[in-house]
């Protein structure tokens, strides 16, 4: 099968390095099978790099000790063995394959690693438009969501509840807010 490569409009040849003051990497998970707990991780970089003929390219690191739940505890815990590793695996990496127009939005296909495992990612992808700035260049704002499954990145710890159900769920929704502005 052949994969549609797609451009996205009025994005100009270069790189668009990632703005991590004016971006979100944002997760959510099931909780206690009931509702849900949601974090960010704070210490992330990456770049869109658009060719001459504007299809792009993205990278993106992560470093997942980063991770801010909003309680200490749990942080400490998802960096833990148990979780993340993140001793031994400090860094959560995306490099796109592809990207191609669907409707009026996008895909981003690609390659994701995290714990130590690579396996193939599909974000859907809402591209924002560029406006002209604040007189440091143009910035371009994206919209991405992916639905991943924490066991298939090697990460399964079991957390049964006495009812039936487990205190974290398997699948984990990210959601990336990204502005990022053309490097000179």
């Amino acid at each position: 099968m052949t994969t549609a490569i797609a451009t996205l409009p009025n994005l100009t040849a270069g790189t668009w390095a990632i703005d991590t003051v004016h971006s979100t990497v944002g997760f959510s998970v099931r909780h206690l099978m009931v509702s849900k707990v949601r974090g960010t991780f704070n210490d992330f970089t990456g770049a869109i790099t658009v060719a001459e003929d504007g299809t792009a390219a993205v990278t993106a690191e992560i470093q997942v000790a980063s991770i801010d739940t909003k309680n200490t505890d749990r942080d400490a815990h998802i960096k833990s063995a148990d979780f993340f590793d993140a001793e031994q695996y400090p860094t959560a990496t995306f490099t796109s394959t592809a990207v191609r127009a669907k409707g009026d939005d996008y895909v981003v296909e690609g390659e994701f690693t995290l714990h130590g495992v690579t396996r193939p990612v599909e974000l859907a992808l809402e591209f924002n438009g560029v406006n002209p700035g604040m007189g440091n260049g143009p910035v371009a704002g994206f919209e991405a969501t992916t639905v991943l499954n924490r066991k298939d990145f090697g990460i399964t710890i079991d957390m049964p509840l006495e009812g039936g159900g487990a205190v974290v769920g398997d699948k984990i929704t990210i959601t990336l807010e990204i502005e990022a502005g053309l490097q000179a």
